[in-house]
């Protein structure tokens, strides 16, 4: 909002520079965003009166001029405005004067004429941007007085860029509040009359929508004068603050809002048929704004109506067919509160700001309506004259905001703001800033005014006692705070781990949505139910994932469209499985998912460039389950799953129980999702791959190792990871380290078998392994491959 500062002191003065307030007004919270001159810098410039005024002898645009300035002579100026006229009163630059643009105003001729000086408009002295010709002054306008003194020009604007919490400041009314507060001064404010009707005019007014307006203001005006003019005092008021003048009602509406932050509006009475109607608009209505536009009207728009038509947008714009114009002998006055709620958002779906709107979607005063329509009233008969009728008003009381009372603790002010401060200096805050307080044991009930929307909880008013106690006056206090170790369980691996180790091994981590496209996902996981969101943001974004392979199937198209042929992505976050027995009928599972696609590395001329396979995506998670310190406990299980390639997919479990899964992307999937090339993926239950083996120190063997290898001849389809697994189990202690070398089918071996070389390497802690012992040992493992595989020792 922008004031003039000079305004702001006519209500509350206090004695500082107008650097001090603007730093005062921003540590208030009210912050400062600029301050400006109100006009130009120019200096000789005075008030003047046209006493000759004549056409030019060789222009006839021209207007030869002798004009009064109060020393005693007459002064010849030439003039080319359109309105300089015979007994005017005007601005006059005098010969020396030096005008905005540093432009010096000399003795000259003018097409053979003299003119000693210049009549002035108001962009040549800095006061508006552009003027269609000189500016003229009132017929009490001083001869010679320095047009800077007349008009106060000594003046700033001062622009201040407010929360939208605080729309009780976006008014002159409110400002003054703070600045006495601040200063421990009071507000002068106008005298509040009450206009006495002096005829019996009256419309009535219905209220279809009481919970969006409940309250409703309305006053006829009859017999206006057409031709009157809005003062100069007022026209420089409104427009040190941003405001255009226009015409006297409407200048004197934007005044009033200016003034006591309410804003206001005027129909021509003779416009309306019928009396007001607030109501939502119907299906296929429209208004012409003043502006001249026409706008279809959405059905939830809160509409000022007559009997027969809207006549206005409440809160927001008025119709075209029912503004004041200059015709207009009969006004309708209008005062209202309208619901923060109903106005909200209202002006932006329609591509309109207005003062109006910026104060109603914040929230004004519920108690304000009458002061501003008698304040309004008293204006208007001042300026354009008329008959007042009596203020109807339609009140719908149990719409109206109720009064907050808000608990403030002493203590819990201390605590908050980390200084005590005294009770008396509390209490003398709050009622400064307009709030009733009522003592009791453990501090004030407090009474919030009904213009603060603001305030609703106690920290609220923890804040107000500290804006204006200061923030500069709180001292400086370093916290004490005692540090407590985190607990960290060393039998846990931290997700951190996991995804170092996918960084580590060329992988980048995703985050993607939580809500995945339904198509997609029933095409992935069939079988498995979706939770479908209620107000998505888009019908592609609808349903909660069940796993994260949307997600990242979708980031990885993305890539590949623009042409990255090597893509290496993992993911850790939640999966949201329906579950009756679960909190809201939803389990939320953590997870950790990973995909890779295109090449095996890099373009290089020293690496393969092989696309990726099944075993480069099985290679980085067993990298993961080795964080476990407990990989053994691991098994990959040939298992086929709906999403995955029936053939190149596999189930992996820990001691039997299911953890994740791994494969390669369905190739019906690949097509009908956008994917280029073979994709593999891998999901594992974080919950259930989280748990650590810790490592037990034991005492290092000095006795030597000793390593037998063997071949076991066994059927094509026997896996060797369960070979492997099983002679762990047979070889006891001594078998202290178990490798798989080589697997060989061909010439030797029988059609429909595989031969496994496997190394083992045995060890006792106690005493050195005689041959007999190591030959115990392997008779033993391949004693026992033999009757669970039908294994047999390769010749």
């Amino acid at each position: 909002m922008k004031f003039s500062e000079q305004w702001l002191r006519e209500w509350v003065n206090p004695a500082i520079s107008t650097e001090a307030l603007s730093e005062q007004l921003s540590m208030a919270g009210l912050e400062v965003d600029g301050v400006e001159p109100v006009a130009g810098e120019f200096t000789n410039v005075v008030v003047g009166q046209v006493v000759e005024c004549g056409q030019h002898p060789n222009a006839d645009k021209l207007q030869v001029t002798k004009v009064d300035t109060g020393d005693g002579e007459l002064h010849d100026i030439v003039c080319g405005a359109k309105n300089c006229r015979l007994g005017i009163k005007v601005f006059v630059a005098k010969v020396g004067a030096v005008l905005p643009g540093n432009f010096k105003i000399k003795k000259t001729k003018l097409r053979g004429e003299p003119s000693n000086g210049m009549l002035c408009s108001e962009s040549e002295l800095g006061l508006a941007d552009s003027s269609p010709g000189i500016m003229e002054l009132p017929e009490d306008a001083p001869v010679g007085q320095c047009a800077r003194e007349y008009l106060k020009l000594d003046d700033v604007s001062i622009d201040v860029d407010l929360t939208p919490n605080r729309s009780d400041c976006l008014g002159m009314l409110g400002l003054a509040r703070e600045v006495g507060v601040l200063n421990n001064m009071p507000v002068l404010q106008p005298e509040e009359k009450h206009i006495q009707p002096s005829i019996d005019d009256t419309l009535p007014i219905q209220l279809d929508a009481p919970e969006a307006c409940p309250r409703y203001l309305g006053r006829v005006i009859r017999d206006i004068n057409p031709t009157a003019t809005t003062p100069l005092w007022m026209m420089e008021k409104l427009r040190r603050s941003g405001v255009r003048a226009i015409d006297p009602v409407v200048d004197v509406t934007n005044y009033v809002l200016l003034e006591l932050g309410h804003p206001m509006h005027a129909f021509d009475l003779d416009q309306l048929e019928g009396g007001i109607v607030v109501r939502y608009s119907r299906p296929q209505e429209s208004l012409t704004l003043l502006d001249g536009n026409t706008v279809e009207l959405n059905e939830n728009t809160l509409l000022i109506a007559d009997e027969k038509k809207a006549v206005a947008m409440a809160g927001i714009f008025g119709g075209e067919g029912t503004g004041v114009t200059e015709s207009s002998h009969n006004i309708f006055l209008e005062s209202a509160f309208f619901a923060p709620t109903a106005i909200a958002g209202k002006a932006r779906s329609y591509g309109l700001h207005t003062d109006a709107s910026h104060r109603y979607e914040r929230g004004v005063d519920p108690q304000l309506q009458r002061r501003a329509m008698e304040r309004a009233t008293e204006l208007l008969l001042d300026i354009v004259g008329g008959e007042a009728g009596p203020v109807t008003e339609a009140v719908s009381g149990a719409h109206i905001p109720a009064d907050k009372t808000v608990e403030l603790r002493h203590a819990r002010i201390a605590h908050v703001l980390g200084v005590s401060l005294p009770e008396a200096r509390i209490e003398e805050i709050m009622q400064c800033l307009g709030f009733s307080l009522k003592a009791n044991e453990n501090g004030w009930s407090v009474l919030v005014p009904a213009y603060r929307f603001d305030i609703s909880i106690e920290e609220d008013l923890i804040e107000e006692v500290a804006r204006v106690y200061g923030y500069n006056n709180i001292p400086n206090t370093a916290p004490v705070a005692s540090l407590t170790m985190t607990r960290q369980q060393e039998a846990r691996v931290n997700i951190y781990a996991f995804s170092q180790t996918l960084i580590s091994r060329g992988f980048q981590e995703v985050i993607t949505y939580s809500f995945v496209d339904p198509k997609a996902q029933s095409r992935l996981h069939p079988s498995i139910p979706s939770i479908t969101l209620p107000h998505p943001i888009s019908a592609d974004m609808s349903v909660m994932r069940v796993s994260l392979f949307p997600g990242l199937i979708q980031t990885v198209v993305y890539n590949q469209k623009r042409q990255q042929p090597r893509v290496r992505l993992f993911e850790q976050g939640l999966r949201y499985i329906q579950d009756e027995n679960a909190e809201n009928g939803v389990r939320q599972e953590r997870v950790l998912s990973g995909i890779i696609a295109g090449t095996i590395n890099d373009e290089h001329w020293g690496m393969e460039a092989r696309p990726v396979d099944y075993f480069d995506l099985k290679g980085d998670v067993e990298a993961i389950l080795a964080k476990t310190n407990d990989l053994n406990s691991f098994e990959f299980v040939a298992e086929e799953h709906e999403s995955l390639h029936p053939g190149q997919s596999a189930s992996i479990y820990r001691n039997n129980e299911k953890v994740g899964l791994i494969g390669s992307v369905h190739p019906e999937h690949e097509r009908k999702l956008g994917l280029h090339g073979r994709t593999f993926v891998f999901e594992l239950d974080l919950d259930k791959i989280e748990q650590r083996q810790l490592p037990v120190s034991e005492s290092v063997s000095k006795f030597p190792a000793n390593r037998r290898d063997i071949a076991l001849i066994v059927d094509e389809n026997v896996a060797a990871g369960q070979v492997l697994s099983a002679i762990r189990k047979v070889g006891g202690n001594q078998l202290v380290d178990l490798k798989l070398f080589d697997i060989y089918t061909g010439q030797g071996i029988e059609p429909g078998q595989k031969s496994l070389a496997i190394a083992l390497t045995l060890q006792d802690k106690e005493r050195t392994l005689e041959e007999k012992d190591i030959n115990d040992v392997v008779d033993r493992v391949v004693e026992s491959m033999s009757e669970q595989f039908k294994a047999s020792l390769r010749d």
